[in-house]
């Protein structure tokens, strides 16, 4: 095992964990940032710009459960204590955060401001439709609250984690390797499901599920090797067991996984835009997370920045630990840098317009987050 890629014992903190958070962080905020112009099927120039950078983003959220294997794996306490500690840390702030981001959203439009995303309907900033989401987070996320996906979906890997962690605790190498290997194939099942129809498949009493997938139950073949567990053990994985190959190897494995991973995600997405225009259901199989494309990149970027010896330092670490709450409020302040950039009017194409915004929301986010750090009180909505 290569101890130099484990972080100090009792703390979060290493050089390329760091660097890799703030990474992950800003391809988030890149990412919806390429939203309203992936939207705007008006425009060719704008789509396609959002399109080739929304297709490159796509490792964002399974870098953060990668570092999330790394950091917490293998879990060394019981469930109950566990839970204690990690359920609050991310409880908190997804009730704060799904309070928060409506009301933000309701004050300001409320303004006035005018928005030519195509995303946004502002019939759903009124006071009464903005009071009737302060409840509905109870069900799931909306529009206002998008990003906090991913924290429904925390929840649900966090209460896994104790179990899984017991298993990782004693299971021999070839043993996570067979589990790997067969949550590599699940990330198949997005495009066998693409091509499925072309070959004759058309479904069982509505559904084009596969795999024992049907209307009445949504767990097929391969269920419980699916999703973002395989990532965040992945992780673990590879810290336990470092790969052991030379610079030269891991920029020329990791270049030809990340070329064609991103061009099966890129022209991919183009081709579904072609069959079925306008319908995101179908639009976003290309760029699903649990897509072997999205798993090539993702790899790669990770076996390139953990090979990284980058020298930590106080400003690197401690942007790292604002990363979560910039994941948490960068959505609206998007919004903001979208409609600022556009009141703009530069004379630029949208794949020049798309980073400037990713920029000027992350800093305004980091700065927000900085900001809410400060008092007790909002840390915890935060950190």
């Amino acid at each position: 095992m290569n101890t130099n890629l484990l972080p100090p014992d009792g703390r979060n903190h290493i050089a390329w964990v760091d660097l890799l958070r703030i990474v992950a962080c800003f391809l988030v905020v890149l990412a919806h940032c390429c939203d309203p112009f992936v939207g705007n099927f008006s425009d060719k120039t704008d789509f396609m710009s959002g399109a080739l950078w929304g297709s490159f983003v796509r490792p964002c959220v399974p870098l953060f459960a990668m570092i999330s294997g790394v950091l917490l794996f293998p879990v060394k306490m019981d469930m109950r204590t566990f839970y204690a500690r990690r359920l609050k840390r991310v409880v908190i702030p997804l009730v704060v955060w799904s309070l928060a981001l409506p009301l933000m959203y309701y004050a300001y439009f409320a303004t006035g401001v005018q928005t030519s995303s195509p995303n946004i309907v502002m019939d759903s900033y009124t006071w009464s439709a903005t009071a009737e989401k302060l409840y509905l987070f109870l069900f799931n996320f909306n529009y206002d609250t998008t990003p906090l996906w991913y924290l429904y979906m925390l929840v649900g890997l966090y209460l896994f984690m104790p179990i899984m962690g017991v298993w990782l605790n004693q299971a021999p190498r070839k043993d996570v390797k067979l589990f790997l290997w067969i949550w590599g194939v699940s990330m198949v099942l997005p495009v066998v499901q693409v091509a499925a129809p072309f070959l004759g498949y058309e479904g069982n009493y509505g559904s084009m599920g596969l795999l024992g997938v049907c209307l009445w139950n949504p767990y097929g073949m391969l269920y419980n090797f699916a999703g973002f567990m395989g990532y965040m053990v992945l992780g673990h994985y590879l810290v336990k067991y470092p790969l052991d190959w030379s610079w030269a190897k891991t920029w020329a494995i990791s270049l030809l996984l990340l070329g064609v991973g991103y061009a099966v995600s890129s022209i991919g997405f183009f081709e579904m835009q072609k069959y079925f225009p306008g319908d995101y259901a179908n639009l976003e199989i290309p760029w699903y997370f649990s897509g072997i494309n999205v798993f090539m990149m993702t790899f790669a970027m990770f076996a390139l920045l953990s090979k990284v010896r980058v020298k930590g330092s106080r400003m690197m670490s401690r942007v790292a630990e604002l990363t979560f709450g910039i994941y948490l409020c960068h959505f609206v302040l998007v919004q903001c840098s979208y409609d600022f950039v556009k009141y703009l009017d530069l004379p630029v194409p949208g794949y020049v317009q798309i980073p400037v915004i990713a920029v000027i929301a992350f800093l305004i986010s980091l700065a927000l987050v900085w900001l809410l750090s400060l008092t007790r009180l909002t840390r915890r909505s935060i950190m």
